[in-house]
């Protein structure tokens, strides 16, 4: 029996008859001639490939001093951080290293634990590293994992988004760096044992025990949960850094107590407010003890030999994010805007009022793009059907809503 015309076309790339020079024909499935081709040459580039990687094994490790200036591009302020994020990274990197050199002594593995205020930076330093050290990356929220078998998303979920970021280059993959977010939210909900499993917070934490520390991970290559007979990528995360970050709300009130700052009374401590000075200070004091007392388990902690606090964004910080960095928001904006023949500009009083808006918003760096859209919106709807506009102003008053921007025009002086 003849099939249909229509259903005559390459299994691989859609194309129909008419629209190659051959279409073979097999048990329930065509290939065209472009696909055999594309085939064959990429199994001949397969023993160049491997030869490839063999010679690229020798690991480029950057010191301390230039991954902290390869971050100062792009991170305001956190000097403390930086500096402890680039020995650690060093140190890990070099580890890995000394592995493939097989030198006699074993390094022990170091994950970074991140701590600090919202919107503080701690997510973007981790982009930024894999960056930097053209690694694959992957993040996680924590607020989603739950236990195996239960509803939610597997902790091994994140080793495959890993993989898939490094194209399913599994040698390549096992050298990333993976971020979990919000690993403060795994806190334990009772110091007491319960009756009833904590699947989303104490129980993931132990999940994460082995693939943190370093075991050969089964990931089925779609996600999802596991079968039967199913195959699996194997993926050893013994050489992938892990750093997971946090806010830690109420932290600082737990080292207040354990350095004796609190104040006596009945509920003195409580109606007690630091300043973010003082809070920056507690925090850089924290202990092993002080994550276990907020509800991370022992073991948990132990896989993170670095902690790194961040502080508390100042003022003058956000405006300099909004204004420095590579990439910086301003700057994003004001190349939107030429290439539309307008030059826009921010008085330096509009640039202090976005960032009171930001810190009173209490996101950090977060709500800082935020304000700025919005505060530009109605200009970017008009501006691209306006040839007339050669220059916008942005100035306090515009940013607090109290007056228009100041548009100059092509008939106007």
């Amino acid at each position: 029996m003849s099939k249909d015309k229509k259903d005559m076309v390459c299994s691989f790339c859609g194309r129909d008859e008419e629209s190659v020079e051959k279409l073979i024909s097999g048990p329930n499935a065509y290939i065209c001639d472009k696909c055999v081709r594309l085939c064959l040459d990429i199994v001949d580039k397969k023993p160049k490939e491997e030869g490839a990687s063999k010679e690229q094994k020798e690991l480029v490790v950057l010191k301390p001093k230039q991954i902290k200036d390869r971050l100062d591009e792009y991170i305001i302020g956190q000097i403390t951080a930086k500096r402890t994020i680039s020995v650690a990274v060093y140190n890990h990197y070099k580890r890995i290293r000394a592995i493939d050199q097989k030198h006699n002594i074993e390094y022990s593995k170091s994950n970074v634990l991140l701590l600090g205020p919202t919107g503080s930076g701690k997510t973007l330093i981790a982009r930024t590293l894999a960056r930097i050290l053209d690694v694959p990356f992957a993040i996680a929220d924590a607020t989603t994992l739950t236990e195996a078998g239960y509803v939610g998303e597997d902790v091994e979920n994140i080793i495959l988004r890993l993989v898939q970021n490094a194209d399913y280059d599994i040698q390549r993959a096992e050298r990333g760096i993976i971020y979990i977010d919000e690993i403060d939210k795994l806190r334990k909900t009772t110091g007491n044992v319960s009756i009833t499993r904590d699947v989303s917070g104490e129980g993931v934490q132990q999940s994460l025990l082995k693939i943190v520390e370093g075991t050969t991970a089964n990931i089925p290559p779609k996600g999802g949960r596991k079968h039967p007979n199913q195959e699996y990528l194997k993926v050893n995360t013994e050489n992938i850094l892990f750093i997971v970050g946090g806010a830690f709300v109420g932290l600082d009130k737990l080292i207040a107590k354990r350095l004796g700052k609190g104040v006596i009374g009945f509920d003195a401590v409580e109606k007690r407010d630091f300043d973010p000075t003082e809070v920056n200070y507690l925090y850089s004091k924290v202990e092993i003890e002080d994550l276990i007392e907020f509800g991370i388990i022992p073991e948990f902690i132990g896989r993170f030999n670095s902690i790194a606090n961040f502080n508390e964004l100042t003022l003058e910080d956000l405006v300099i994010i909004l204004t420095q960095p590579k990439h910086a928001i301003i700057s994003q904006y004001t190349s939107l805007f030429a290439e539309d023949g307008v030059e826009l500009t921010f008085t330096e009083d509009a640039l202090q009022a976005i960032a009171f808006k930001a810190k009173k918003a209490g996101t950090g760096a977060r709500a800082l793009r935020m304000i700025v859209e919005n505060l530009l919106i109605n200009l970017m709807y008009e501006v691209p059907s306006d040839p007339s506009i050669k220059e916008i102003v942005i100035n306090e008053d515009t940013v607090n809503g109290l007056e228009d921007p100041i548009i100059k025009r092509t008939d106007t002086a």
